[in-house]
């Protein structure tokens, strides 16, 4: 194992909420350094490849730096545009392609062990860490039959490789909404397997009446309070309150959200709540372990979608004017 610097602050993520945190922190006159397991802001450019923002540019921005655009929603493109080069700009310390695998306490703050791309184990220590680690690495999986095939994906990218296919999304929030609408553009055969009985109340009002449409005219399919059983080479089962039925099929995508992963915050130490989120202070960010804190989605309380980039930008405030009086 290889020994790496001393640091005052690690953030563990490099995503908008951990960049939003190291500004702040370097606006106290720290400059911590950032691990990413793969890229800075990897989350949006997860995103489907043409998505637009529901937040309007000015909820997304960090640090103080202008968000602009020419249009009212900006795209995925120049959201990746943006806080790059705010990290390249703000010369953010940022280790990418490298994941924190454990943080022990010691006598004089933490160790962290880190492990690179080529499976190399580094050692740093620091006084302070902050978990900015997002979801996406954490689907939530349905538990059934053929859901590790592959043929079924939790992320949706774009709508070309699927032209002239037989898709069955599942979910009914708003990326399962677009993703149908998408993929209905390219020629795709669309049947949308949702548990409500009736459309999801969160659906940006302006989509809600296209859907509608397309589903009225047999564009797209829908099953309401159904869910998928089983999921096999050439055909998909959906069981629904009539029975069974199964649906020809070419491919799943399976959009039911993700979760933080709350192992690894067990494993150091956090304290999970009974609800199953982690314990923290909501005027600092610090959680039970003191000199450990959270930022991001990773402190959402019941559903990762309740924090969001312009909710979440504001954590690092938070944890920089706790540390301000402790640093100095």
């Amino acid at each position: 194992m290889r020994q790496q610097s001393k640091e005052e602050i690690i953030i563990i993520g490099a995503g908008p909420c951990g960049l939003s945190s190291a500004l702040e922190l370097q606006s106290i006159g720290v400059n911590p350094l950032m691990i990413e397991k793969r890229n800075v802001v990897h989350s949006i450019s997860q995103y489907p490849v043409y998505m637009q923002f529901f937040s309007t540019p000015e909820l997304l921005e960090i640090g103080g730096v202008p968000f602009t655009t020419a249009h009212d929603k900006p795209s995925r493109l120049e959201a990746l545009n943006y806080y790059r080069s705010i990290a390249l700009r703000r010369e953010v310390r940022i280790n990418p392609y490298e994941t924190v695998i454990d943080i022990i306490k010691s006598d004089n703050g933490f160790q962290l062990v880190s492990e690179d791309r080529f499976g190399e184990q580094l050692q740093y220590s620091a006084n302070y860490v902050v978990i900015a680690t997002g979801y996406f690495d954490h689907p939530n999986l349905l538990g059934i039959p053929g859901e590790d095939s592959d043929k079924v994906s939790h992320f949706f990218r774009e709508a070309h490789p699927y032209t002239g296919m037989e898709v069955v999304i599942i979910g009914g929030s708003n990326s399962a909404i677009d993703a149908a609408l998408e993929l209905e553009r390219v020629g795709a055969k669309v049947t949308i397997v949702y548990r409500g009985a009736e459309y999801s109340p969160s659906i940006k009002p302006w989509v809600r009446p296209i859907i509608e449409s397309l589903v009225a005219k047999g564009r797209i399919a829908i099953r309401f309070q159904s869910r998928v059983i089983r999921i096999d080479p050439r055909t998909v089962t959906v069981e629904h309150n009539s029975g069974t039925e199964m649906i020809s099929n070419d491919f799943v995508l399976a959009l039911t959200g993700f979760h933080p992963d709350r192992e690894f915050l067990t494993r150091i130490g956090v304290t999970i709540e009974p609800e199953g989120y982690p314990y923290f202070n909501e005027e600092t960010m610090e959680t039970n372990v003191p000199g450990i804190y959270l930022s991001g989605v990773v402190a959402s309380k019941r559903e990762a979608n309740e924090i969001f980039i312009e909710t979440g930008r504001f954590h690092g405030r938070k944890i920089a004017q706790h540390l301000q009086s402790k640093i100095h």
